[in-house]
């Protein structure tokens, strides 16, 4: 098998421009509209809404790798390192690492990469970790770097990166491409072009013993943020995980030749998917605030209650909807209590009912 780092022409990537012109204008646009809701959104709600954002994606991004991470520990992580209050106890250095990364990306995403950036958010991603020969710094074995699946006796080689002894100068000209290409370099790129450009570089590249996919999507995100002046906050490595197999299928599609026009569109898509998901929490934000100002002073501790726990189920809120028996629960009452408070909470506009009997179910009215 030839990859694509072994053709004569890597790593100068091809592609059809026009594929992208649609879907670079959409991203510009959806921008603009999440910038423009998140200035009606207070400070604290700001402020809780990134912590979240953040979280989800320090889960998702390790998820995609197998990594299951707690969300408790990830959110006092971010919101120590933040400034915000946060008591909670000893954090775990898994969680403590990736929420590190994110927010020194967060912080950060305006400078120019480095190989010293680089290396330090593998040091964070990597915190803990005993069985990795190098840390913070390319990696030197001799033996292939190989993306595997199936049987240890039979398995089946998805890729495989250029050697070790390569690992100085694909990233350096990688850094030089991603500097050079960036808003104010000497060849600025569209947003969504550099960004898949970038992060399919890297993985093909696989620099790293571990941690090259999470690294990965965290330049994807940094190019992003560049394109805007500040960060983006989309969910792209949840709506990654949502159809995580068909990531791995276009990265492996891409990984032969150099004409990359089927994974810019994927990636592109896959950006605008994120970002549709950011902007449902934002408009779901700015109902709530809404909805609690209409109800102010109208609800009795039992519903304050439930209605809390209804929002903080987000967006979906519970699968399947609130029943009269997860009321019950919430609110530690009775039925014919339960039933009086639902009824009003329609009347006042609270939540919508649907179904009838045993199937009805009651959702927010958040309307933003």
């Amino acid at each position: 098998m030839v990859w694509n780092w072994q053709k004569d022409d890597w790593p100068q990537f091809t592609y059809k421009k026009s594929a992208l012109a649609d879907l670079e204008a959409r991203f510009l646009r959806q921008s603009g509209v999440f910038l423009g809701a998140l200035k009606h959104v207070g400070v604290g709600d700001k402020n809780a809404l990134i912590v979240d954002l953040m979280c989800t994606e320090a889960l998702k991004t390790s998820e995609i790798e197998g990594e299951i991470l707690s969300r408790d520990s990830l959110q006092s992580s971010f919101r120590r390192n933040f400034g915000l209050d946060d008591k909670r106890g000893k954090i775990p250095p898994a969680e403590q690492g990736v929420a590190e990364m994110m927010v020194d990306l967060y912080k950060t995403f305006g400078q120019p990469l480095s190989h010293a950036q680089i290396f330090a958010w593998h040091k964070m991603l990597m915190k803990g970790r005993r069985d990795l020969h190098k840390i913070g710094a390319y990696r030197t074995h001799a033996e292939p770097m190989q993306v595997v699946s199936g049987a240890v006796h039979k398995p089946k080689v998805h890729f495989e990166a250029p050697p070790s002894k390569a690992m100085h100068r694909e990233m350096t000209r990688l850094i030089h491409w991603l500097n050079d290409t960036a808003p104010g370099g000497k060849n600025p790129m569209p947003a969504l072009t550099r960004a898949g450009v970038a992060h399919l570089h890297f993985v093909c590249i696989h620099p790293f013993e571990d941690g090259n996919g999470r690294i990965g999507r965290a330049l994807a995100e940094k190019t992003l943020s560049q394109s805007l002046g500040q960060p983006t906050l989309i969910a792209l490595s949840h709506e990654i995980q949502e159809r995580k197999k068909v990531y791995y299928e276009s990265l492996e599609n891409n990984n032969k030749g150099n004409e990359i026009t089927d994974w810019l569109v994927y990636f592109a898509k896959t950006v605008l998917g994120a970002q549709g998901y950011t902007q449902r929490l934002i408009d779901f934000l700015i109902g709530k605030t809404i909805l609690y100002a209409k109800l102010r002073g109208k609800l009795n501790s039992r519903q304050e209650k439930v209605i809390a726990r209804l929002f903080r189920e987000g967006p979906a809120g519970f699968i399947g909807g609130l029943s009269a028996e997860k009321y019950i629960g919430i609110a530690k009452t009775s039925r014919a209590t339960a039933t009086r408070d639902l009824q009003d909470l329609v009347e006042k506009g609270a939540l919508r009912k649907t179904g009838e009997l045993k199937h009805t179910r009651y959702w927010l009215t958040v309307d933003a």
